[in-house]
């Protein structure tokens, strides 16, 4: 191979205008080809044609013209980096002239050694362990502007430098960064939206981490630490929702609602900024959607710092709002959460809020609440049982117990109330309190209930028939509204007796005051045929609801069980002073029971001296921890046992 000692040079020398003309030895992109050197060019009519693909030094010239034209900013780097030249175009950009830009490094004109990643990768192409390189950059163009540009570094072809080019995308840039703030911005309040909001708060998040992990922070020094210095490591959140703002849509329509929520979002921003101000740095506004709102608040200073925001924002929005001559009023409801950043998520934090926000609501609206842990302890329980509870009627995870209803007269157990207790796997045995509201609500009642019906009928059959010398008890169950509706009590309550064999006269259902009170169509012909059947109807909890006397003569009612709310006013003992109200009203409702042709139960009879008041003004059973609690149905079976037939 002919040439000089220094070896072959890179075409892109050549056509940087760097180099000797005529060589021997000629690149291709691609490919090397050697020809004799006989003095003719290779562009000349009559001599050789050249390769195809091979530069001449005239292509090399034409090279050098467009490079120094160009109106892309280049230059060609040696393989250090450093300029070797550079184009007109570069040097504008940078205000100097080309030739000052030789031997300079290429990084430090377009800051590419800022972070190690962009180092690296930038070095890579030089050392040809790369293909191609692409990064954006900030320049500060000489008349003040900002530019952005995208800088690209690629390998020459078969030589040992590279070639830097540097496009101005300010107008791309511009362009993309009005688009997203449509897509991160509400078009009717103008405040950032839900998908910036969450962005904001993964940030948040993220950043108070980051600090704490890295830096060895504690969260007991975050908690301590002034926010004077910035950063404290925890995190606020006001959620709001406005009272009521479907109805100024429904009434004043949907751009009088548009007006007032932009009204709202100004009223927001401000107590925002107010707080921010004064105490850590700016807080976020967002509309998260509807009439939804939510101030972020980025190293908070502690719950008394949001409490402090959720007053302003209630005390704001309850200033009048004038919407084109129209005054409007309205309130909000804020769920409020302030807690260490550490170990918080973005899913945990909104479920907190928006749990804290259901409750503001719940409380009566127009107010705020701060999120308790323990509250939502028991709300989660309730969401537990709410999921478990349909398949626990299915695996029959539950049982009954037994409280005795004694004769006032004569001590003797006369029947039984059957009360349901859950023995659940996670949360053990769990009273009907805890559960019998969730059945309601999800209709599970119904299938509960039935359940509840068979097992205590057959029950009540098996002590018949194991004490046939015993008088027989009767078993009271309680019947949910909600049975009466969904479900043909009557048929169930037929078809179980059947299939036990217990007598109509021995079952008593018991419905609370305030559905039978009310009761029209249905529910009372439900009850008028179960009385017809030859079942007894009681009224639990009478004296709390309605307390409607002229219905128990329209009723088919056998009971009145007095809520034990007057009983407790019978003590005489423990330094109770009885109420002589209470007494006044338990005996007139006896009188009036009796009269009616009805008999009188009394709940929650505890001590003795309760029973004497109520046996001398004639209730006739009573029913509490003074006679026995709920117990298995094994100790019921005790009591049948001493009980003489007949009485």
């Amino acid at each position: 191979m002919s040439g000089t000692s220094e070896g072959p040079r890179p075409a892109v020398v050549a056509a940087a205008g760097i180099g000797r003309p005529p060589v021997t030895e000629r690149h291709t992109f691609g490919r090397t080809a050697t020809e004799p050197s006989d003095g003719r060019d290779a562009h000349t009519p009559g001599g050789p044609r050249a390769p195809r693909g091979v530069l001449t030094p005239g292509d090399a010239q034409d090279f050098r013209g467009a490079f120094r034209a160009a109106e892309l900013a280049m230059a060609v780097l040696d393989h250090e980096g450093s300029v070797v030249s550079a184009n007109d175009a570069l040097a504008v950009l940078l205000d100097t002239e080309p030739a000052a830009l030789t031997g300079r490094a290429a990084a430090d004109l377009v800051d590419l050694a800022s972070d190690s990643r962009t180092w690296d990768a930038y070095r890579a192409v030089l050392e040809r362990r790369r293909a191609r390189f692409r990064c954006t950059r900030r320049l500060k163009h000489p008349d003040g502007r900002t530019l952005w540009t995208e800088v690209t570094v690629v390998p020459v072809p078969e030589g040992r430098g590279a070639l830097l080019s540097i496009a101005d995308i300010s107008d791309r840039r511009e362009l993309q960064a009005r688009l997203r703030h449509l897509q991160m911005h509400d078009p009717v309040t103008r405040l950032p939206n839900r998908t910036l909001f969450f962005e904001r708060l993964a940030s948040a998040l993220e950043a108070s981490t980051y600090d704490g992990v890295t830096y060895g922070v504690s969260p007991a020094y975050l908690d301590r630490r002034p926010y004077g210095d910035g950063r404290t490591g925890r995190i606020g959140l006001c959620y709001l929702d406005l009272d009521g703002f479907k109805a100024v849509n429904d009434t004043l329509g949907h751009r009088t609602g548009d007006r007032l929520l932009a009204a709202v979002a100004t009223r927001l921003t401000e107590c925002a900024d107010h707080d921010g101000y004064t105490r850590s740095g700016g807080h976020l506004v967002a509309r998260l959607g509807g009439d939804e709102f939510a101030i972020l608040v980025e190293d908070s200073t502690g719950t008394e710092q949001l409490a402090d925001l959720a007053r302003s924002v209630l005390t704001t929005l309850q200033r009048p709002f004038d919407l084109a001559g129209q005054r409007l009023s309205v309130s909000a409801s804020i769920g409020v959460v302030e807690r260490v950043a550490e170990g918080t998520t973005p899913t945990g934090l909104m479920q907190a809020a928006d749990t804290t926000l259901y409750w503001a609501k719940a409380d009566g609206k127009a107010r705020w609440t701060l999120f308790d842990p323990e509250r939502n302890a028991h709300r989660m329980t309730r969401q537990a049982l709410t999921s478990t509870l349909r398949p626990a009627v299915e695996r029959e995870e539950f049982v009954l117990q037994y409280q005795p209803l004694v004769g006032m007269a004569d001590g003797v157990v006369r029947g039984v109330e059957a009360l349901v207790r859950w023995n659940h796997p996670q949360f053990g045995t769990l009273a009907p309190n805890r559960f019998i509201g969730i059945a309601e609500e999800d209709g599970s009642i119904v299938q509960l209930g039935r359940w509840v019906l068979r097992t205590a009928c057959r029950q009540a059959r098996r002590w018949q028939l194991d004490h046939p010398h015993s008088r027989p008890l009767f078993v009271s169950v309680n019947v949910a509204v909600r049975q009466v509706w969904d479900s043909d009590l009557v048929a169930d309550v037929a078809e179980i007796l059947a299939e036990t064999g217990l007598a109509p006269q021995l079952l008593q259902l018991e419905l609370t005051e305030s559905a039978v009170m009310g009761s029209a169509g249905r529910p009372l012909q439900a009850l008028q045929a179960l009385s017809d059947m030859g079942v007894r109807i009681a009224i639990d909890d009478f004296g709390t609801g309605y307390s409607n006397l002229a219905y128990l003569s329209r009723l088919p009612v056998s009971v009145l069980k007095l809520d034990g709310s007057f009983v407790r006013g019978f003590r005489y003992d423990e330094g109770v002073h009885p109420s002589p109200a209470d007494e006044t009203i338990v005996e007139a409702l006896i009188q009036l029971a009796h009269r009616l042709g009805l008999t009188v139960t009394a709940e929650c009879v505890e001590t003795s001296g309760q029973a004497a008041r109520l046996q001398r003004i004639g209730c006739d059973t009573g029913q509490g921890w003074l006679f026995s609690r709920p117990v298995a149905p094994e100790r019921i079976a005790e009591m049948v046992a001493v009980s003489p037939r007949g009485v």
